[in-house]
């Protein structure tokens, strides 16, 4: 019973997430580029968790280089935390 509950809470959460991922193509104000980086590395670790890859080689890509930091600050947290954080930052960002 206590599994089939787990399993359940995240398909509910999976389903949230995903349609923040569609709710945050659909906001009407673009967010700071701070708040982007944000969205960014809690979906790729909600998604992909830790990053795994390598970072980027071309040292004048300043927007690759904080994706690749902002994604990799998030190693450890876990893929279900991270969608939860991504939901919240949605809804914020959807109310303002």
């Amino acid at each position: 019973m206590l599994f089939s509950h787990k399993i359940t809470k995240l398909m509910e959460l999976k389903a949230l997430f995903e349609q923040a991922a569609t709710d945050s193509k659909l906001l009407t104000e673009k967010p700071s580029n701070e708040t982007l980086l944000q969205l960014y590395s809690l979906y790729k670790q909600s998604v992909e968790g830790d990053n795994s890859t390598e970072p980027p080689s071309n040292p004048f890509d300043f927007v690759a280089k904080a994706k690749y930091e902002a994604w990799t600050a998030l190693k450890g947290k876990s893929r279900e935390e991270a969608m939860q954080e991504y939901i919240k930052l949605v809804e914020k960002l959807k109310s303002n």
